[in-house]
Formats: C-alpha cells, sequence, structure tokens
C-alpha cells in the first residue's frame, strides 16, 4: 500500500512539472492569437480583392472618390462606414452592396463579443498601407510586436507611425503592450 502511494506521488510531481513546462495558457493564449492574425490577414485580402475587382476601396463610394472618410483609428466594427453610411464589413460580406469577400459567418465572429477586437488605421494619403491591429494576449506575441515597435514606436512604418505611439503601444496596467499590426 505504501508502495502504491508513493508511485501515485511521484506520477504527481511528474505531471505538475509537465504542466508547469508546457505552461498551457499561454499556449492557448498563442493559439487564439494566430487565430487572430490570420483573421487581420483574411481582411486585408478582402480588401484587396475588393479593390482590384471595383478600382475603389471598400470605405470610398465609387471610383471617383478620392475621399478617405474612414481614414484613422479606428475598430472593425459597425462603425465603420462609408460616406454613404454603409459599413465596409458589409460592402465585403453582402452580396448585394458588395463583392461578398467574406463569408456573413466571418464578419459575425470577428464582430461579435468575446472576440479579441480587431482594429483599422490608414493615414489617408495617396499610397498609405491599410493596416489590421489587434492586441496580442500571448508573452510570445507581445515580445514581437514591441520588438517591432522599437523605441518610442521608431520601428514601425511612417504611415503607421502617425497614428500614435499611445494608440499602437498603450500602457495597460502599468506594462506598455504594443499592437500587432498587418498591412
Amino acid at each position: 500500500m505504501i508502495e502504491l502511494l508513493i508511485v501515485i506521488a511521484v506520477l504527481g510531481i511528474l505531471a505538475v512539472a509537465v504542466l508547469s513546462a508546457i505552461n498551457p495558457i499561454e499556449q492557448i493564449n498563442r493559439s487564439k492569437d494566430t487565430g487572430t492574425r490570420s483573421d487581420a490577414e483574411q481582411l486585408i485580402g478582402a480588401i484587396d480583392r475588393f479593390y482590384t475587382a471595383n478600382g475603389y476601396y471598400p470605405w470610398q463610394t465609387g471610383p471617383t472618390d478620392t475621399s478617405h472618410a474612414t481614414t484613422g483609428w479606428g475598430a472593425v466594427d459597425a462603425t465603420w462606414v462609408d460616406a454613404n453610411n454603409v459599413t465596409v464589413l458589409s460592402k465585403l460580406s453582402n452580396t448585394t452592396e458588395g463583392t461578398a469577400e467574406l463569408k456573413e459567418s466571418f464578419v459575425n465572429r470577428i464582430t461579435g463579443s468575446g472576440y479579441n477586437t480587431l482594429y483599422r488605421y490608414n493615414r489617408g494619403q495617396q499610397g498609405d498601407s491599410t493596416y489590421i491591429c489587434f492586441s496580442p494576449k500571448s508573452a510570445n506575441f507581445r515580445k514581437e510586436a514591441n520588438d517591432r515597435a522599437g523605441t518610442n514606436c521608431g520601428g514601425l512604418p511612417a504611415d503607421l507611425r502617425e497614428a500614435g505611439c499611445d494608440n499602437l503601444c498603450p500602457t495597460i496596467g502599468g506594462a506598455t503592450v504594443c499592437y500587432s499590426c498587418l498591412p
């Protein structure tokens, strides 16, 4: 009986050691960050395909519209609209208003509660990139975003840097956490 208790205790110690080495919460956060990055890439691809098919971006009302009505920093949600008050996401997902570059289920997922909010930024000048950003949850993705931003966001492209380091690398709970942004 004592031998059996010793074996169970040793197995318990090994299980704790393995779990602490694997860090399952970090692995879960890393997988969520990977999914969010993939979603951001999908959204950027949909914007590019929309432009290719129509000759203008989904936040513009047509090919002659040179306005950048939805430039600046903002959430990827129902507030992202063109000058006619049509949401950009509906133009990307709806065949009536747009080109159906995205599935409705994708749009519902990235705008749903509990999802890691995506943010968009475009400075609004000719040739600028549109960036899709998110707040990384895993230590690995946070380190990557902080390293990319560099000191005072100096490592970021000039058109993204104008979003302001306070937006791109906010201090939350005493720690600076930079957003991971994709062009």
